[in-house]
């Protein structure tokens, strides 16, 4: 069955004309209503349609969050188009690689991103149509500039869409080969925002902080559109920027706040950290990688509860919810599934494991993504042949029903036998005072098969030597969990989505050492 489902802002717009959609940060939180936010969007979808855009046709976009980024999302999804937003820390030759994969028509970039775009132009001959958003910073004076939509006032007719056509190609934010494209469809994408809404308790009032990046399901999925279908709003912000974190969450506006780990780090070790009150927001919620314990108990001792979430490119990303109430209570956990989701843990061979049992999480539900874009083997590999999508993540549920994330099925170090995940070693070695962040890896080991090394950043103008960090983590931990080996560094390197790069630190020390010694 097919539907106008594609025109979000057209039907939120006739809902709620004069409720404010969006909030742009970088022009002094200028307001802009679902009524404006709909007339943008529809007159970028008629310069799409001008240049010759078709349904099923690919739009590619580099660029730092903005709301002409969002426009461009919504104008393809009134003409049935697929946007590919590209991550903009890669390389041009990187960028080529997923090029060539979604094989894009029109390639959208941002005022930073021009001189990489000359770079890239002969890499990408897919691309007819070159478009820049700011016309002042275009690559080639052939390209176009997005303001050429003002002159658009063409009507945009409704396009039947089903609920499998797709809407974004969002890839995955792996750290080894190409990363494979998640192909997003309308339904995948009106699913999710369906579950957060109706489990997460989102409502018309509130505000969210948009600064994780929109080529990432976070940006497009957490809050930004779920707020669209309850209509709510958002402040759209360039990037992650700590002042201004702090700024919005005093300002009272906003009631939402998502982040990935490395991001509440840096608050909580900021200056303006002491006298930030979170306490009014509504929600606070970690997510993309383990957090730390201590960062919790932080905010746990300012009276807020904060909590960690659970997603990946491929579903959602949202997938569970924690009550308020069991905050405290399951510290760690993730809690249960949202409204029309289904769960199962399963152990090597596929056979369900029961409470307090370790095993690879499945999840399957209509949020779920249709595979990966040109890539028929890995999406037959992604899915059992019954639907449920292998996550290749561990996780436990309690006998409440409660679970929890343990690690990656590829992360678990086996050591001597004995199941080590990272994620509870890191967080205890975290829970150091001294410690800023850390991450434990595997490295090879003669006797034990493989042990974990620990790669730890110091706080500044803290002591802290190895026989110490053992010390304390001994206290808290079995022997065989303990690292073999600390590894001090200034820095963590971290991916696109913001999760420590454990494959680059991988690389970087144990690759690195077996290398001189071969």
């Amino acid at each position: 069955m097919e539907m106008y489902l594609g025109d979000w802002l057209g039907r939120r717009a006739r809902l709620t004309p004069d409720r404010i959609a969006l909030y742009d940060a970088e022009c002094g939180m200028q307001p802009l209503t679902y009524a404006a936010w709909n007339a943008q969007a529809t007159r970028a979808a008629a310069l799409l349609r001008r240049l010759g855009v078709a349904r099923g046709e690919r739009v590619a976009v580099l660029a730092y969050n903005s709301v002409a980024f969002l426009d461009l999302w919504f104008a393809c999804g009134k003409i049935g188009a697929i946007m590919q937003p590209l991550n903009w820390r890669l390389t041009p030759g990187e960028l080529a690689a997923l090029v060539a994969d979604g094989t894009p028509s029109v390639f959208v970039y941002g005022p930073e991103f021009a001189p990489l775009i000359a770079d890239l132009r002969p890499l990408a001959p897919s691309v007819r149509v070159w478009i820049a958003f700011d016309a002042t910073a275009r690559a080639a004076a052939s390209d176009v500039a997005f303001a050429e939509r003002d002159g658009c006032d063409e009507a945009v007719p409704p396009l039947p869409l089903g609920w499998d056509d797709p809407w974004v190609i969002c890839y995955t934010g792996g750290t080894t080969g190409t990363p494979k494209g998640a192909v997003l469809t309308h339904g995948n994408v009106a699913w999710n925002a369906i579950n957060t809404v109706a489990s997460w308790g989102l409502d018309a009032h509130d505000v969210a902080i948009l600064n994780a990046p929109l080529f990432h399901t976070g940006g497009l999925n957490v809050f930004t559109a779920p707020l669209v279908l309850v209509g709510g709003a958002s402040v759209v912000c360039k990037g992650f920027q700590v002042d201004q974190v702090f700024d919005l969450v005093n300002s009272g506006l906003v009631t939402l706040f998502f982040g990935v780990p490395t991001m509440f780090i840096a608050l909580q070790q900021h200056p303006r950290w002491p006298e930030a009150d979170f306490s009014r927001l509504k929600l606070v919620i970690s997510g993309g990688a383990p957090c730390p314990m201590p960062v919790f108990e932080e905010f746990w001792r300012r009276g807020v509860d904060f909590k960690t979430g659970y997603g990946l490119t491929e579903a959602g990303p949202n997938t569970f919810w924690l009550p308020p109430a069991d905050v405290r209570r399951k510290p760690g956990a993730v809690g249960h599934p949202l409204m029309f989701i289904d769960l199962k843990l399963v152990d090597a061979e596929g056979r369900d494991v029961g409470p307090g049992t370790v095993g690879e999480l499945l999840i399957r539900g209509p949020h779920v993504c249709a595979g990966y874009w040109g890539r028929p083997a890995e999406t037959a590999r992604a899915f059992t042949p019954d639907g449920w999508l292998r996550t290749g993540d561990l996780a436990v549920c309690d006998e409440e029903g409660y679970y929890t994330i343990v690690g990656r099925l590829k992360d678990v170090i086996i050591s001597g036998g004995e199941n080590i995940y990272p994620a509870e070693v890191e967080s205890v070695l975290a829970a150091h005072p001294a410690v800023a962040e850390v991450a434990l890896i595997a490295a090879p080991d003669l006797r034990w098969g493989e042990v974990g090394w620990a790669v730890v950043v110091p706080r500044p103008g803290q002591a802290l030597d190895t026989d110490g960090l053992l010390a304390f983590a001994g206290e808290r931990l079995a022997r065989y969990k303990l690292p073999r080996r600390v590894i001090w560094v200034e820095a963590l390197p971290k991916t696109a989505a913001g999760k420590i790069d454990k494959q680059g630190l991988v690389r970087a020390y144990v690759t690195s050492q077996q290398e001189e010694r071969a």
